[in-house]
């Protein structure tokens, strides 16, 4: 290889080099970002869950229409 050669392959190694980087930085900020979020949605299902499980069945007006509209 010439030195001519060898220069110009330098800047596009650095630019690749350079989009690894960023790329690998994205992808590390993303996973960092759902992962802070993720604890904070478990809970909060968490909480919906054991407001829907604690309810049960309840027979409500819209439920007695309901049910008075299937009778013929």
């Amino acid at each position: 290889m010439t030195k001519k050669m060898i220069s110009q392959d330098q800047p596009k190694l650095a630019r690749r080099q350079f989009l690894v980087g960023a790329g690998a930085g994205v992808a590390a900020a993303g996973a960092a970002l759902i992962v802070s979020t993720q604890p904070e949605v478990l809970q909060q299902a968490a909480a919906d869950g054991a407001e829907q499980q604690s309810k049960g069945y309840q027979l409500s007006e819209h439920v007695k229409t309901y049910y008075r509209t299937l009778l013929v």
